[in-house]
């Protein structure tokens, strides 16, 4: 039986992120969509072994947070091109590393773009959909805030062409949320099937089989695969491309290493790796 918490204990649990959320809204005036995006990259940035990083931020004047913001919002930028240019890429982040007392710039989130993406789109979720609702009340349009309890916000500039839609539903203090699922993150066990799938293609001419393409990842990056779905293709034709399913997200960036396509051969046989992007 899952583990229920009221709201009211939750939002106490994130008073932190709350403070820093309502400073970066009320006092910055900053946008709610990216403020969103801002506050999950940070709690992400807490998952991931950058200790402490809300209460550091909390204590320093508005100008520098809203600095920092600003620095997180080039970090995201990063993550949402594929071309991103070397003067970002190569800067740094002086706000951002002083505070944190850790060297961290966007080359760093560029290297682990998906890993980057797929813990932001948790976090976001799982976290900032619930914890800042009133909060957000209070700055979006007056007829989205009018909206009744157990009724969605809408968020301007979501779905966001990245980091996806967000669901923010305004609740009762008393409604109680399943405490499974509603904190952490982890790159193999929560990242979703398609932010672990890579889009292959092959040359014409020598057929690529599963078992080479098996052979080839697990061959360089270890028990890495989940699945191979192979085009299917009458048994006298050759498949031109696959879907390869790898058990984290974290293997898409290694496979990748900063390129938006990766280029691998396999007995004399080329396969082009890229992310899997779903086309509905």
């Amino acid at each position: 039986m899952a583990f229920m918490v009221p709201l009211r204990e939750l939002l106490s649990f994130h008073s932190v992120d709350r403070q820093l959320f309502s400073r970066l809204l009320l006092n910055c005036s900053r946008k709610p969509s990216e403020t969103l995006l801002v506050m999950a990259l940070w709690l992400w940035l807490e998952e991931i072994g950058y200790p402490n990083i809300v209460p550091k931020i909390l204590k320093l004047p508005d100008s520098i947070v809203n600095a920092m913001a600003n620095e997180a919002v080039l970090c995201l930028k990063c993550l949402c091109s594929d071309t991103t240019p070397p003067h970002l890429l190569n800067g740094n982040l002086p706000f951002s590393t002083k505070s944190m007392e850790m060297e961290i710039s966007p080359h760093i989130f560029f290297q682990n773009r998906f890993t980057s993406i797929s813990g932001i789109k948790k976090l976001l979720n799982s976290v900032c959909s619930w914890a800042f609702t009133d909060i957000l009340v209070q700055v979006l349009p007056s007829s989205t805030s009018q909206v009744r309890l157990n009724q969605p916000l809408a968020v301007p500039d979501f779905p966001h062409p990245v980091f996806g839609d967000v669901t923010i539903v305004r609740r009762p203090l008393d409604y109680c949320f399943p405490i499974g699922g509603l904190h952490g993150w982890n790159p193999t066990t929560e990242a979703p099937v398609d932010d672990r799938t890579m889009f292959l293609t092959f040359s014409r001419g020598n057929k690529v089989t599963e078992g080479d393409v098996m052979e080839l990842f697990t061959g360089l990056f270890g028990d890495c695969v989940d699945s191979v779905n192979m085009e299917e293709v009458a048994r006298n034709r050759q498949p031109l491309f696959a879907r390869l399913v790898l058990r984290s997200v974290s293997t898409v960036d290694s496979i990748l290493n900063g390129k938006s396509i990766a280029k691998f051969t396999i007995n004399s046989k080329h396969i082009w790796a890229r992310k899997y992007e779903r086309r509905d």
